[in-house]
């Protein structure tokens, strides 16, 4: 459960906040001075702070001073009169999160509360390598993976901009978060922001801020997120989807860590490492006029590949016990197992949707099963009946029949349906032929009546390859046939 502590002298803010939040599953601490929040922020260290900028005993300011020194990573907002704005600025300034003004709309602390709570999930929640155990890690121990895992640890000490790449749902945002856990700015903020989700008007004053009278509706002095996490990190998510004119103004900022806000001549000087992330092709992007070549190249300093789970296919078992222990806690259920036949039925998924896509699946078969073991029933209706690569190659019934298999073909109403069928036909016998056979290639090249060179090229273009070492699914292992990745 998230914690709030609320510090503030008048008595009746301080009973809002317990009442506004009673049902959001929110915990809500308050004190009255300042000596009572500092206390109650060393003994329970909440996620969020809402301060007040005039408390009896000590100001806002020098409050939240003291906590920034022990603990840069909490979320701060500040409530204050119209009076003491200028405070409140310069407490954003100086890294805190946002500031309200008094009387304080619902609305808008709602909103400003929940990005908080996210902002300090991000930065407390450190994301570890595959070999350490974490409520928040990389998990998979694939070929890819481990390459995946060894360049963030080569990139996340140098202080360059990161560009990463990858379809979406395959977890860039996860990946971002452990560049910033594992960098030399660790003790600094950490703020994410979607370019795709916030209106290009916006973007800008949300990006570096505004004075008052920018622009209509501008009815205060805004700081940006590069000056709220000046010496921090900023992930910028679909970077893909930035208007060129704001392009250009974010390549002047790479380049000299120097902005104006709107409305004003007045350059703010930041030093912010920024990690952007998309899930387009830039290089298209680029050729066709709407991504600035110049600024493409001053992002991708590194570049970091975000593998498809489809390339990965080895990684859903620890996967799918991966989201089973984690969704235990949050749906209160007592899953001890995900059942053989059900990993099976995982791993013959494309996945098109990738990792999110996975989790989406476990949750709700999670939600409609029962017991201790996950097992196939329980899954997704409209996930049931899936195989492998099924967005790309020809369906094969379930029955065996191959006149259903031809009828079928002939329905897609595609060409070259000979090279589709012996497809369709390979994928089914040669994993079939050497289960059987125990993963010895001669022998299923006996059977086949192929040569083992011809067996090897057919696996080959199909994307499977053969274990060196063939393990019986009884004893644990799998099929003897992994996806290439």
């Amino acid at each position: 459960m998230p914690v709030l502590l609320v510090i503030d002298d008048e008595q009746n803010i301080r009973y809002s906040f317990r009442c506004v939040f009673a049902d959001e599953n929110i915990e809500v601490l308050t004190a009255g001075t300042a000596e009572e929040g500092i206390r109650l922020w060393e003994e329970r260290r909440p996620d969020v702070v809402v301060l007040d900028i005039q408390l009896p005993d000590r100001t806002g300011l020098d409050v939240f001073q003291e906590m920034k020194r022990r603990d840069f990573k909490t979320p701060v907002l500040f409530i204050t009169a119209q009076g003491t704005t200028d405070t409140a600025l310069e407490a954003m300034k100086q890294g805190a999160y946002d500031y309200l003004i008094k009387p304080v709309d619902l609305d808008r602390l709602n909103q400003l509360l929940s990005r908080a709570f996210e902002a300090a999930r991000l930065m407390r929640a450190p994301i570890l390598f595959p070999e350490e155990e974490s409520a928040d890690r990389i998990v998979g121990k694939s070929a890819v993976m481990q390459e995946m895992c060894k360049t963030i640890g080569r990139i996340a000490p140098q202080d360059v901009n990161v560009l990463i790449l990858g379809e979406s749902g395959t977890g860039k945002e996860l990946v971002a978060r452990a560049l910033y856990h594992h960098s030399r700015r660790a003790d600094q903020p950490f703020l994410a922001i979607n370019c795709a989700a916030i209106p290009e008007t916006l973007l800008e004053s949300e990006l570096f801020g505004h004075e008052q009278g920018a622009f209509t509706g501008a009815a205060r002095r805004r700081i940006g997120k590069f000056e709220q996490c000046d010496r921090g990190t900023l992930f910028l998510d679909e970077i893909g989807d930035m208007a060129p004119a704001l392009q250009a103004k974010m390549l002047r900022v790479l380049q000299e860590q120097r902005f104006e806000r709107l409305g004003s001549n007045e350059p703010v000087q930041t030093h912010v490492r920024v990690l952007a992330a998309t899930n387009q092709n830039l290089d298209e992007l680029v050729e066709q006029g709407r991504f600035r070549k110049d600024f493409y190249y001053r992002l991708k300093v590194a570049t970091l590949h975000v593998p498809a789970l489809r390339n990965r296919l080895e990684d859903v078992p620890e996967l799918a016990h991966y989201f089973l222990f984690r969704f235990n806690r949050e749906l209160g259920a007592d899953y001890r197992s995900v059942a053989p036949e059900t990993l099976e039925l995982l791993q013959q998924n494309a996945w098109p949707g990738n990792v999110r896509e996975m989790q989406s699946v476990i949750k709700e078969a999670m939600l409609q099963g029962a017991g201790h073991i996950l097992f196939p029933e329980f899954l997704p209706a409209d996930f049931l009946g899936k195989s492998i690569d099924a967005h790309c190659a020809p369906p094969c019934d379930k029955s065996g029949s191959l006149e259903q298999l031809v009828e079928s073909l002939l329905q897609t109403g595609k060409r070259d349906l000979y090279s589709q069928a012996v497809e369709a036909l390979e994928r089914v016998l040669l994993p079939r032929v050497l289960r059987d056979t125990k993963g010895h290639q001669t022998q299923a090249s006996e059977l086949l009546g192929l040569s083992r060179g011809t067996l090897r090229q057919k696996l080959k273009n199909l994307g499977f390859s053969i274990d060196k070492v063939f393990h019986d699914e009884s004893n644990g292992g799998d099929n003897g046939i992994s996806r290439n990745v």
